[in-house]
């Protein structure tokens, strides 16, 4: 749904413009949780290496519950009045971020572009929880309902597999998948 698309109908109380925003936000963390889940099955099916069992066996679980997200924030959408937006065509237009690049690859180079993306993920979520936390009459407040404590067990789950003992990363400071997965 974009902003200029008018809402079938909102809540009870809720101001159009307040709800209208609301489902904006909601419909890009439907588009992350949407790239989300379909990048995990990438890395599930392209891992390899001494640990490809233990990190294929640890993907198709975060897999389940990202798509559980998105199933969640679709439907958050419809009790708003929007629309939500779920096919790969919308998803792409959309969406403000690169592509998934890497291929066949080790356990290590996908788990340290997992951990960017993990972040940038995370920060998204951040982001739109800090938006919608601003006191507006009318305003319902947190609309982020994917269990965040799941995203930060995600993220450390992929975390431990790249950390040394003292909790260094050799990826600190890596921006981007490609630069993450070379320093793996």
């Amino acid at each position: 749904m974009t902003a200029n698309q008018p809402l079938h109908f909102t809540a009870p109380g809720l101001d159009e413009g307040v709800a209208q925003r609301i489902v904006t936000l909601l419909q890009s963390r439907l588009d992350a949780c949407n790239d989300l889940h379909l990048t995990l099955k990438h890395v599930h099916w392209n891992v390899v290496g001494p640990h490809f069992i233990a990190v294929h066996e640890m993907i198709d679980p975060q897999v389940d519950a990202v798509r559980g997200f998105a199933d969640d924030l679709a439907e958050r959408i419809a009790t708003l009045g929007g629309s939500p937006q779920g096919t790969p065509g919308s998803l792409v237009q959309r969406r403000t971020w690169d592509d998934y690049e890497i291929g066949r690859a080790t356990t290590q180079q996908h788990l340290a572009a997992l951990d960017v993306v993990y972040q940038g993920v995370i920060t998204s979520y951040r982001d739109g929880i800090k938006e919608t936390r601003r006191p507006r009459p009318g305003h319902p407040g947190h609309v982020h309902r994917a269990d965040r404590a799941s995203w930060r067990l995600f993220h450390w789950f992929v975390r431990a597999h790249l950390e040394d003992t003292g909790g260094n990363l050799k990826t600190a400071g890596d921006d981007s998948e490609k630069a993450a997965a070379n320093d793996a």
